[in-house]
């Protein structure tokens, strides 16, 4: 079992920055992976980033060299920086947990980007 909890949410203005926190209830250290989805209006849930228990990192095509995923063990939290940011990618945002048999969601932080 593990609970998570999005942060760092809010609005911004293009080419802004935010760092979302997903804080889990347990260590994350043997959780295989760990994701950010989000989700626009209208639109289905889509993978932003994710990171394994070994470190890698696999990215939506959407958000390589603006966005970056990590991983603080000691704080049971991970982050995702995002920089550059676009009204696209306005959305609410899911942090995920896959320890490989189950999957567990949090509640999700919106982020707005726009003028």
């Amino acid at each position: 079992q593990v609970q998570l909890v999005e942060s760092g949410g809010g609005s911004v203005q293009p080419g802004g920055s935010l760092r979302l926190s997903c804080a889990a209830s347990r260590s994350i250290s043997g959780i295989y992976a760990m994701a950010w989805y989000r989700q626009a209006p209208g639109k289905q849930r889509e993978l932003v980033a994710a990171i394994t228990s070994d470190g890698s990192t696999n990215y939506a095509d959407s958000v390589k060299g603006r966005f970056t995923i990590s991983r603080d063990n000691a704080k049971n939290t991970v982050y995702l920086q995002m920089n550059s940011l676009k009204p696209e990618d306005t959305a609410v945002y899911y942090c995920n947990a896959d320890p490989g048999y189950a999957d567990y969601w949090g509640q999700g932080t919106q982020v707005t980007v726009s003028s």
